[in-house]
């Protein structure tokens, strides 16, 4: 681990904000996909917390549910059982303008596909979010530039997706979720298509960023080395929680 990282992982439980409420409360939630024989329980009877400033690795195999369940609390999916609440709102029993106005104001998400737009360049990509609420040219701008500075990316502002490597377009994926100020980070095996060393630089910087923009994420993995950068780690097993 490089000296960057290393500082990095150092305990920060003195930034969580001490006596807060939740921001994210799973309570007896389930999940299942089809019926019968064939039905896939997906999430079974999962409950857990995470207090503000935390990041969190959510931990398990290939299928072990880790997907569905960062799609329940960030309102992608609904469940069959349980509750799901985000910042004091019942995801669960939101409606669907409801639903929008949380992905629009609270959460973001990383994917590890990237999911930017190839004609655009690194500026335009994180800047898209900011368009879409209307903000004047020269606080986007401002904001962007921020950003881009916030994940190392300065130099490259001008760049499209395929004029840069697999770290710097996770970089701007990143910058882009965080142009909102979303109050929660959720990603999805936000390194899964990166090799280890950069997978680590993607870590840390997801790690200094929770710290940076006073936010909390939530982040799932499969990789040992990653949950090295973590607060907590919430293990998933067969869809049910198995350690935290």
């Amino acid at each position: 681990m490089s000296t960057g990282a290393r500082h990095l992982a150092e305990p920060r439980a003195a930034r969580v904000e001490a006596g807060a409420a939740p921001i994210v409360v799973v309570d007896h939630v389930g999940k299942t996909y089809g019926a019968g024989a064939a039905a896939v329980h997906a999430v079974q009877d999962v409950s857990f917390t995470i207090q503000p400033g935390e990041l969190i690795a959510l931990v398990g195999r290939s299928g072990s549910g880790k997907t569905t369940l960062l799609n329940l609390i960030g309102g992608l999916d609904r469940p069959d059982t349980g509750t799901v609440t985000v910042d004091g709102r019942e995801v669960s029993a939101l409606s669907e303008r409801g639903l929008v106005a949380l992905r629009r104001d609270v959460v973001s998400f990383v994917f590890q596909t990237f999911g930017l737009v190839p004609v655009l360049s690194a500026a335009e990509n994180v800047g898209i979010p900011l368009r879409l609420r209307a903000l004047p040219t020269a606080v986007r701008e401002a904001r962007v530039a921020l950003l881009l500075e916030l994940v190392g990316l300065s130099a490259h502002a001008r760049q499209r997706p395929g004029e840069m490597s697999g770290g710097q377009q996770q970089r701007v994926a990143i910058a882009r979720a965080l142009a909102n100020s979303p109050r929660l980070l959720i990603a999805d095996e936000p390194t899964g298509q990166l090799d280890t060393e950069t997978g680590l630089a993607i870590m840390a910087l997801l790690r200094a960023v929770v710290q940076a923009e006073g936010m909390t994420a939530l982040v799932s993995t499969h990789d040992p080395l990653m949950i090295q950068l973590a607060d907590r780690v919430v293990r998933l097993a067969d869809g049910r929680l198995v350690e935290d």
